[in-house]
C-alpha cells in the first residue's frame, strides 16, 4: 500500500460536529493542535505535504479525482496493472541498486516532453516521503528514482508518477536488452492511422472541392461527407489520444503544458467539421483536422531522431576515462573500464570506485554508498559478499571479483545524481522555465483575442484563425536550444578526451573568472623516473613493507614510489589509515610503517630537499628510516597554456607541499599569480568558498581525491585524470592529462557554446512572432500550422548542432 494516505475528498468542507478529519488525509484528527488557519491535520507529515503542495501552487490536488482517489490504491486502475512489480523476480531485474532499505531505479517515460514535466517529476519527492528523490534525463525521456522501500514499494512508486501523468513504460525485454531505447510502435501505428484517413479523406473531398455550384448530385456528396466522418473518428479517438491524456494529467496539476492548446485545436477544427456537416451548411475540415494531426505526430518522430541520434553518440563516447588495476598471475596492470569482463579480478584501493557489480574475495571492506544513495554510513562487508557498483572503498586494498558487464551509462547517471548537483542551476535553464511557465497561457490569451476580433469581423475564418493560433506557437524549439547545442559541446569534448557531467556544466564553464590549480598530480606528471632513496638501504623485508602499505594509496606520490620499488606484494597490511595531505600507515607483520610527511612520520621537521622535488619520508615502528625524493616533472605545454589563460582568467595556486617550489612555478606563472602553500584539504576548501563568497566564479582544477572539498565547493571542478581511477563525484569533469595542454581552447569553445544557444533562442523567438503574427492575421491554415510546428524544433536543433560543431572546427577541437 502507499504510505500517503488517501486524501481528503471533502476538499476542505466542514467536518461532522463530533470529529475534525485531516485536511490532507482525511483521517479523524486526535486533537486540533497541528493545523494551519482553518485546515486542520493529524499529523506533521501531513501538514508539512500540504505546505509543500501549497508553496508549488499544487492545492488543486485536493480537489481532482475525487472518486478515484477516495478508493484504497487496490481499487485504483493501476493497483492491478502493476501487482507483477511485487515479484522479487522481477525486482531484480528492474531494480539499479538495492543496499538496505534504499533501491534505485530508472524509467523511461514517454510522456515526457517539455520542461514543466520535468520539474514535476524531479518533485516526486514533495508528493511521497518515501521518494528520497528523482532525476530526469530529457533526451533520453528517463528518470531516475531512488526510494526507501520501508516508506514505499517499486509498484507504488510507478503508480505514483502514473497517477500525475507520466506512466512509465516497463518492459522486460528492454530489461534483458539492458533497456535499449527501441522506438515505440505505437507512434507508428498512430501515425499509420492518420496518415490513411487524410490520404482517403483528400481523395474523397476532392470532388466537392472542384465541383461548381450543384453539380454534385447531393445523395454522393452527403454519402462522401459521412465517409469522411467515419474515416476521421479513429483519429480523433486514437492518433490524437495522447495529446488530450497529457493535456488533461496537465490540468488536472494545474499545469498549462504545450499539448493544452494543441489539444484545444484539435477538438475546435473536429468538433467546426462535424457541425458544418451535421447541419448540411459545408463540408467542414476534416483533411485539414488529419492532416493536422499526422503532420503534428510526423514531427514528433522527427524529434525523438534527433534525440535518438544525439544519445547514441554520447553513449558511446562519454565514459569515464579511468582505468583500474586487474590482477592476474600474481601481477597488477591497469587496463581501461571498458575492457573490464565478467570474471576479472580487480584491486581496489582506499578510496577508489567500484566499477562494477563485484563479489569480495580479499580484505575488509568498508564500502561507502553514498556516491549512490546520499548515505555517507560506511557499510562492512566479509569475503562473498556482493558490492555494487558506485560503492567506494574506504581503509585498505581490496580484493573483487567482477560478476556484472560495466555499464557506463550507470556510472554517468551515478555522477549525475542530485547529491553532487550544485547549488546554484544555469541561467539559461531558469530563462527557460520562466518562458515555458507562461508560454501557454500567453498563446491560449492571444488565440482567444484573435478569435474574438475575427467573429466580428468575418466569423467564417474565426476558427481557423483561433486553431493555427494554438497550433503554430510552440516552445518546444526554445527548451531544445539549450540541451542540443551545449550537448553537441558535451559530445565535442569527449572527442577530446574532457568529460564532463552534464550540459549545465558547459554552461557553468562559460562563466568562470578565477582558475585555482591544485599542483601535485595536477600541474605535475603522475609518471616520474629517478625516484630516489636518501638514508640506509632497505632490507627485503622492509621494501616488502613498504610497498604492501604504499599499494593501498591512489595519491600520486605513493603511487610512485610503489612503481619504483621492486619485488612483490607479499603481505596483508593490517590497521590501515590515510590522512589526506599528510601521509599512510599501516601494520605489516607486526611493524608499524608510516609514510608521508616530515611532520606526520617523523614527528620532526626535516632538512629540505633539494628544489624541484618532492620528499616523501618513511618511519618504521616510530624510527625514522630515511626518505624518498621525486622529482617534480611539469606537464608537457604548461608554460604555453598558462600564457593562454592568464589574458581571460585570474590564475591562483594552492598546494599541500612545502615553498621550496615557488621559483618555478613563478618562473612559469609570472610574479602576479598569488601562490599559497602547506594547504590542507580543508585549507583549500576554505579559500575556494571565500572566492566564491567575494563573487567570483571559481573552477578548481586539482587530483580529485585530495581535493575533493574544494572541487565540490568551486561552481566547477576538474579533475585531471592519468590511468587511475581517482574519480571523484564531487567534480563536474574530468580532463585526460594528455589533453591538459588544450584546457584553454576548451574553455573559451563553452563560451562559444553559450552563445549559440543565445542565437538559437533568437531563431526561436523570431519563429514564434512572425508564426503567431501570420496565424493571427488570418494568413495561415491549421495544415500549414502543423507542418510549421516540428519544422521550427528540426530547424534549431540542425542549426545548433551545425553551428556548434563549425565553431570547434575552428577552435581546432574537431
Amino acid at each position: 500500500m502507499i504510505d500517503v494516505k488517501p486524501l481528503n475528498i471533502s476538499g476542505g468542507k466542514q467536518p461532522p460536529r463530533d470529529t475534525v478529519l485531516c485536511y490532507h488525509c482525511g483521517d479523524v484528527c486526535d486533537s486540533t493542535d497541528i493545523a494551519i488557519g482553518d485546515k486542520y491535520f493529524c499529523c506533521n507529515g501531513c501538514k508539512t505535504v500540504y505546505e509543500l503542495l501549497s508553496e508549488k501552487d499544487l492545492c488543486n490536488y485536493y480537489d481532482i479525482d475525487a472518486e478515484r482517489r477516495s478508493k484504497s490504491p487496490k481499487d485504483d486502475v493501476y493497483a492491478q496493472r502493476y501487482d507483477y512489480l511485487n515479484d522479487p523476480s522481477i525486482l531484480d531485474q528492474l531494480i539499479d541498486f538495492s543496499d538496505g532499505s534504499i533501491r534505485v531505479a530508472t524509467f523511461r517515460v514517454p510522456s515526457m516532453h517539455c520542461s514543466s514535466c520535468i520539474w514535476l517529476l524531479e518533485r516526486l519527492n514533495s508528493l511521497h516521503p518515501g521518494v528520497i528523490s528523482s532525476r530526469v534525463n530529457f533526451p533520453r525521456k528517463e528518470a531516475t528514482i531512488t526510494w526507501n522501500a520501508e516508506k514505499i514499494s517499486l509498484r507504488d512508486v510507478v503508480i505514483l508518477m502514473a497517477s500525475v501523468g507520466y506512466e512509465p513504460y516497463i518492459s522486460l525485454q528492454d530489461v534483458a536488452e539492458k533497456r535499449k531505447n527501441i522506438t515505440d510502435r505505437k507512434l507508428y501505428y498512430r501515425i499509420g492511422v492518420a496518415g490513411f484517413a487524410f490520404g482517403n479523406i483528400m481523395l474523397l473531398s476532392f470532388p466537392e472541392y472542384l465541383a461548381t455550384d450543384n453539380s454534385i448530385d447531393p445523395v454522393f456528396r452527403t454519402f462522401f461527407r459521412y465517409l469522411n466522418v467515419l474515416l476521421s473518428l479513429p483519429v480523433f479517438f486514437y492518433s490524437s489520444s495522447e495529446y488530450f491524456k497529457s493535456a488533461w494529467a496537465g490540468l488536472r496539476q494545474r499545469y498549462l503544458n504545450i499539448d493544452v492548446p494543441i489539444s484545444l485545436g484539435i477538438v475546435m477544427l473536429f468538433a467546426r467539421s462535424i457541425y458544418e456537416i451535421a447541419a448540411d451548411v459545408g463540408p467542414g475540415f476534416l483533411d485539414s483536422f488529419t492532416g493536422l494531426v499526422f503532420f503534428l505526430l510526423i514531427g514528433k518522430i522527427f524529434q525523438k531522431k534527433s534525440y535518438d541520434s544525439l544519445n547514441f553518440d554520447r553513449d558511446f563516447r562519454s565514459y569515464f576515462p579511468l582505468s583500474v588495476a586487474v590482477r592476474e598471475d600474481g601481477n597488477e596492470r591497469s587496463i581501461p573500464l571498458t575492457r573490464l569482463t565478467v570474471g576479472d579480478r580487480i584491486v581496489i584501493r582506499n578510496q577508489e570506485l567500484v566499477p562494477a557489480d563485484a563479489v569480495l574475495l580479499r580484505g575488509e571492506a568498508n564500502i561507502d554508498y553514498s556516491f549512490v544513495t546520499g548515505e555517507a554510513d560506511l557499510i562492512a562487508k566479509k569475503s562473498g559478499d556482493r558490492i555494487h557498483a558506485g560503492g567506494r572503498q574506504i581503509g585498505q586494498a581490496i580484493e573483487l571479483e567482477v560478476v556484472k558487464d560495466i555499464e557506463q551509462s550507470y556510472l554517468t547517471r551515478l555522477w549525475n545524481n542530485d547529491i553532487f548537483t550544485k547549488e546554484s542551476h544555469g541561467y539559461l535553464t531558469a530563462l527557460v522555465d520562466r518562458i515555458s511557465k507562461h508560454f501557454t497561457a500567453a498563446v491560449l490569451l492571444i488565440a482567444f483575442g484573435a478569435a474574438a476580433h475575427w467573429i466580428t469581423v468575418d466569423a467564417s475564418i474565426a476558427t481557423t484563425v483561433f486553431t493555427a493560433v494554438l497550433i503554430v506557437a510552440c516552445p518546444c524549439a526554445l527548451a531544445l536550444s539549450s540541451p542540443f547545442a551545449l550537448g553537441s559541446a558535451q559530445r565535442i569534448y569527449g572527442n577530446r578526451d574532457f568529460y564532463i557531467k552534464n550540459t549545465e556544466t558547459v554552461e557553468a564553464l562559460s562563466r568562470i573568472t578565477t582558475i585555482v590549480f591544485d599542483k601535485t598530480g595536477t600541474l605535475t606528471q603522475t609518471r616520474s623516473a629517478n625516484v630516489r632513496w636518501h638514508g640506509a638501504p632497505l632490507g627485503e623485508v622492509e621494501r616488502a613493507a613498504l610497498k604492501s602499505v604504499l599499494r593501498q594509496s591512489t595519491h600520486t606520490l605513493s603511487r610512485q614510489v610503489f612503481a619504483s620499488l621492486a619485488g612483490d606484494v607479499t603481505h596483508d597490511v593490517q590497521e590501515y589509515h590515510e590522512v589526506p595531505g599528510r601521509g599512510i600507515e599501516g601494520r605489516v607483520e607486526n611493524h608499524r610503517v608510516k609514510i608521508g610527511s616530515a611532520e606526520w612520520a617523523w614527528r620532526e621537521n626535516a632538512a629540505p630537499v633539494d628544489a624541484g622535488s618532492s620528499a616523501v619520508y618513511v618511519a618504521i615502528d616510530g624510527v625514522p628510516r630515511g626518505h624518498f625524493t621525486v622529482p617534480n616533472l611539469y606537464r608537457s605545454g604548461l608554460s604555453e597554456l598558462v600564457a593562454a589563460l592568464k589574458s581571460d582568467y585570474d590564475l591562483i595556486i594552492l598546494s599541500g607541499d612545502s615553498d621550496r617550489e615557488a621559483p618555478r612555478l613563478r618562473s612559469v606563472f609570472g610574479d602576479d599569480v598569488p601562490m599559497h602553500f602547506h594547504q590542507t584539504p580543508e585549507d583549500k576548501l576554505a579559500f575556494v568558498q571565500q572566492l566564491r563568497t567575494a563573487g567570483r566564479h571559481v573552477m578548481m582544477v586539482g587530483d580529485g581525491l585530495n581535493d575533493a572539498g574544494a572541487l565540490k565547493a568551486a561552481d566547477v571542478g576538474i579533475s585531471v585524470s592519468e590511468d587511475i581511477n581517482t574519480f571523484s563525484p564531487a567534480c563536474d569533469g574530468i580532463l585526460s592529462a594528455d589533453r591538459f595542454s588544450e584546457f584553454d581552447r576548451l574553455l573559451r569553445f563553452a563560451r562559444t557554446s553559450v552563445g549559440i544557444v543565445k542565437t538559437s533562442f533568437g531563431i526561436s523567438f523570431a519563429y514564434n512572432i512572425i508564426g503567431l503574427s501570420f496565424a493571427v492575421a488570418g494568413l495561415l491554415s491549421p495544415l500549414v500550422s502543423a507542418v510549421l510546428m516540428p519544422v521550427s524544433s528540426v530547424s534549431v536543433v540542425a542549426f545548433t548542432t551545425i553551428a556548434t560543431r563549425l565553431m570547434a572546427r575552428r577552435r581546432g577541437l574537431r
